[in-house]
């Protein structure tokens, strides 16, 4: 974040290109792990990369942080990017996101938990009993991931 922090002081509330990852991360039951933000919505962990670091560990790097899960291998599900990923924040700051999204059954060991800063809550679901309060934006992406299930 210190990247778009320093970057959002030169340009301000300015539309910005912001790439980031969103990782499924599926249980040996199949179900998805999501994490409830502080908004109240659902959706899979994930951020923007910071400086120098790749999608994949930028996607590994966000799961630990948000759930206290450590995962190995990722599968490259998609790229999603597009006027329809455009956001604006309450504080002003414009961007459209170019989302590299992954999915991984590979879960390496972690506690299961919400780091209490960007993850409220963290559990996982059954794709056929998702919660309600599910982020638009991953409508879209579990679309995708179910499909590569």
């Amino acid at each position: 974040m210190r990247y778009i922090q320093d970057l959002r002081k030169v340009v301000g509330h300015q539309p910005l290109i912001l790439v980031g990852t969103a990782v499924a991360v599926i249980n040996e039951a199949g179900e998805f792990l999501l994490q409830k933000r502080h908004d109240g919505q659902w959706g899979v962990p994930g951020g923007f990369l910071e400086l120098g670091e790749s999608t994949e560990d930028a996607g590994r790097r966000e799961v630990f942080e948000e759930t206290g899960l450590e995962i190995g291998k990722l599968k490259l599900v998609g790229v999603f990017s597009g006027k329809e990923h455009y956001v604006k924040l309450p504080n002003g700051d414009e961007f459209y996101s170019v989302t590299i999204a992954y999915m991984t059954r590979d879960i390496k060991g972690g506690e299961l938990k919400a780091d209490g800063v960007e993850t409220k809550e963290a559990r996982f679901f059954h794709v056929n009993d998702l919660p309600e309060k599910l982020n638009p934006m991953i409508k879209n992406l579990m679309k995708q991931f179910a499909l590569t299930v």
